[in-house]
């Protein structure tokens, strides 16, 4: 059976980042894989409220731990669920990812967090439950990524945040990124197609999805290939986070914790198995998230006389201020 390969663009329509995703679905597509492609703004996806019924239904065993809204996400969820591989690129706006792209991965957010969903899988089969109530075991398929940044500006920290924000996509169901791009300088080009260095990275990354998806080892299909190598030997990424106490650092992506010296002028950050282990992108890490959730989060109804206690709160409602005459077309009237 041919291999799935999602693509997923979260920028204009025709735009670069629209380009460079089909640029390496091609590759995979000529390679006998059946390939897709998504362009997020084309889907109503509304934003997540933070009722966390999802979550709560996968705790207590009594759902699938979908969102009970049901908009074209569903449209995505499938799609990813059946995919063997992702290829996401995404603009930088505000030195960020998109709005529309967090969205999205606040409604993937901890339901599909395969910690909760494999527990919950486990109890409802050995209590005999039939797979139409139980979480989709599709989320525990293998799967890999290529991440794909874009930003115009002609220097690179303007796009520094984009790349690590985008793994927020990947942790939930432990999707292993083998390859990322981080293109900035793309307003020197009237489109990518006009980069034809950028065009050739992009089949590339097609590439580097096949070696994956074809590898025959666990250790070489999760093997990066990418062409700038991080500090960061999990996530393979280079945001780090001074700790409190001025000598350790965390991985800001991948939560990994290690320890920083200068060796010959250079920063060198040590990580143990054990810190490396404790990783978001790990299960080991995302198992002790979990268990921190189940075991610490107070249930509804600890606090007595909350409702009393919130009523200040929910009287006290002073509105928007009253546009300014001088305001020049802010509010329309």
């Amino acid at each position: 059976m041919a291999k799935k390969v999602l693509g997923i663009s979260f920028g204009r329509r025709m735009s670069n980042c629209d380009i460079m995703v089909k640029q390496a679905l091609m590759e995979c597509q000529e390679a006998g894989c059946e390939v897709a492609f998504l362009r997020a703004d084309d889907l109503n996806i509304s934003n997540c409220t933070g009722c966390i019924a999802c979550v709560i239904q996968i705790m207590m065993g009594k759902g699938r731990g979908y969102c009970v809204r049901h908009d074209d996400f569903d449209i995505l969820d499938e799609c990813v669920m059946q995919s063997d591989a992702v290829i996401l690129a995404c603009p930088t706006y505000e030195t960020s990812v998109t709005g529309r792209f967090k969205t999205i991965c606040d409604r993937i957010g901890p339901s599909h967090d395969i910690t909760f969903r494999k527990a919950a899988y486990e109890e409802g089969k050995a209590a005999g439950k039939p797979e139409s109530e139980l979480p989709d075991v599709r989320c525990f398929k293998k799967r890999t990524a290529a991440l794909i940044s874009v930003g115009g500006a002609m220097t690179e920290n303007w796009i520094a945040l984009t790349m690590p924000m985008m793994y927020e996509f990947t942790f939930p169901m432990g999707i292993d990124v083998i390859d990322t791009v981080e293109y900035y300088g793309a307003m020197a080009h009237e489109s990518v197609l006009g980069n034809p260095e950028m065009m050739d990275r992009m089949k590339k990354v097609g590439q580097n999805i096949l070696a994956s998806l074809n590898a025959e080892t666990e250790e070489e299909r999760i093997r990066w290939r990418g062409e700038e190598e991080g500090v960061c030997p999990v996530c393979h990424t280079r945001l780090l986070q001074v700790s409190h106490d001025g000598r350790t650092v965390d991985c800001v992506v991948c939560g990994s914790h290690g320890t920083a010296e200068i060796t010959d002028g250079k920063i060198k950050v040590h990580f143990t198995k054990e810190e490396m282990d404790r990783s978001r992108l790990r299960w080991g890490g995302k198992l002790e998230h979990s268990t921190e959730i189940k075991t610490q989060a107070q249930p509804s109804g600890t606090i007595k006389n909350l409702k009393e206690l919130k009523a200040p709160y929910a009287a006290f409602n002073p509105g928007a201020f009253e546009p300014e005459a001088d305001a020049f077309g802010n509010i329309k009237k």
